[in-house]
């Protein structure tokens, strides 16, 4: 049987990615992250970097008997897959049904709303309670951010909106970001989807050219501006936000809110624990940021994980 060393057009092509589009931004950030850490670990080893298809599945419907006939339209006449990779409950059934239909590797990120068995493997953040011999535990959901020459004394503020697991309140979240900006001269704020209208209003009045709205935010400008502020001050119903500020190697603090509950809470908490961290509750004094961490690198984890099955 001929080895690798004597196959080296084998050797050299590159790994497959259907990567499942739900148009979701915050799913579709999940695996961008991983194939941006699949690509930096083929450049690392020298080898082809992945050939990537976005297969957006969002209107699209799959279900049980499209997986049992092995149909799956979307791959006509595309490549064969090494991996397909998506997150959010409307990639489970159009994954499964490519990987019956074409092969490959069906890779799950955040908890899936079919068995985990189902999948060759499931990424889960650690909040998400999930075991098992194909599921891969990471500290947060996979982001694309990376860490970049950081700007002395710049904060970049992230400001979440109304969440289940905790107890909003635009009074409160607002006077801390008046505090934060008497001490923080180069400050910027954000907001997101789930800003309450009432807030975005204070926010553009109170801060003018130091507020971005998150519609007006460029393509990567987040990206940008975390990998260069030095201190970051998320509020803590933003988990996502809070892992991409740690990934992007901010000091970070938390704007605390009341009543936290459920098991993302847990997961904050975890991070203060370990002093990742800082927890700034409503009507107390603003803490010390901690040092520097080490910035979070859970895509490339993942991503070294999966690296060996591409060359199977």
């Amino acid at each position: 049987m001929p080895t690798a060393a004597e196959k080296p057009e084998a050797a050299e092509r590159p790994q497959v990615i259907w990567r499942l589009l739900d148009g979701k931004p915050g799913h579709e950030n999940q695996t961008l992250g991983l194939l941006r850490a699949l690509e930096r670990l083929a450049a690392e080893r020298g080898q082809a970097a992945p050939q990537c298809i976005e297969l957006p599945v969002a209107d699209q419907h799959f279900s049980l008997w499209g997986f049992v006939l092995r149909r799956f339209h979307l791959g006509q006449n595309l490549p064969s897959p090494d991996f397909i990779i998506g997150a959010g409950h409307r990639t489970h059934w159009p994954m499964l049904c490519a990987r019956r239909a074409f092969g490959g590797k069906a890779i799950a990120l955040m908890s899936p709303s079919l068995p985990c068995a189902f999948f060759d493997l499931v990424v889960a953040p650690a909040h998400d309670g999930l075991t098992g011999r194909n599921v891969v535990v990471t500290e947060g959901v996979l982001n694309a951010m990376q860490p970049g020459v950081k700007t002395s004394g710049y904060t970049l503020v992230l400001v979440g909106g109304e969440s289940k697991h905790f107890e909003w309140s635009n009074e409160q979240v607002l006077t801390r970001l008046k505090e934060l900006a008497t001490r923080h001269p180069t400050l910027c704020v954000t907001d997101s989807r789930r800003t309450p209208a009432t807030l975005r209003a204070e926010l553009a009045s109170t801060f003018a050219d130091r507020y971005m709205p998150w519609e007006n935010c460029p393509t990567g400008w987040l990206v940008n501006e975390l990998a260069s502020a030095e201190n970051a001050w998320v509020t803590e119903d933003s988990v996502s936000m809070i892992y991409e500020a740690l990934s992007a190697g901010c000091r970070v603090g938390l704007l605390g809110l009341s009543e936290a509950k459920g098991r993302l809470a847990l997961g904050i908490a975890s991070l203060q624990e370990a002093k990742r961290v800082v927890r700034w509750l409503p009507g107390t004094i603003m803490p010390a940021l901690p040092l520097a961490p080490q910035a979070l690198a859970e895509s490339d984890r993942v991503a070294h994980t999966l690296f060996p099955a591409a060359r199977a």
